[in-house]
């Protein structure tokens, strides 16, 4: 990738070849394969149609909250399931290689804002986002943070 940058169709066509750089990392290539791998494994599709299937209850149970009859019922339910499904070995590889697809993309994301500026704003509750100098949002929790973070 070049180092100048002159117009806003340079900084697409720059953009879109950091995109197939990451679209053929071995990071990206894992998740892909693990997604394929999920879909194919009609054991995890089971498990992931009865997890929405209860979701779909558990949602209606929430509009009215511990009032609601089923509330306790659904609610352990749909604990039970969710832990099912994710316990699933293809489901929670997959879900590894989303997460470290997700680090690698707000690694990028974290450092091309740092050369624009490192004031730049990013979440805070993400290790990669964290800002070294004190005073920032980025250095712990954010604004919400109760005024600690020194933003106004």
């Amino acid at each position: 990738m070049s180092a100048v940058i002159s117009t806003p169709v340079d900084l697409l066509d720059e953009s879109a070849q950091l995109g197939q750089i990451i679209l053929q990392s071995e990071v990206f290539i894992e998740y892909k394969n693990a997604r394929e791998r999920m879909d194919n494994d009609a054991e995890a599709q089971r498990l992931i149609t009865k997890f929405s299937e209860q979701k779909e209850k558990y949602d209606e149970v929430q509009r009215f909250g511990k009032y609601h009859p089923d509330y306790k019922t659904i609610s352990k339910e749909i604990r039970t399931v969710k832990r099912e499904m994710d316990m699933h070995e293809t489901v929670a590889a997959y879900r590894r290689a989303e997460r470290a697809l997700e680090e690698l993309l707000n690694e990028v994301c974290g450092e091309v804002a740092g050369i624009v500026s490192p004031t730049i704003k990013l979440p805070g509750n993400n290790p990669y986002f964290e800002n070294d100098s004190s005073g920032s949002c980025g250095s712990g929790g954010g604004c919400g943070s109760g005024g600690s973070c020194g933003c106004s």
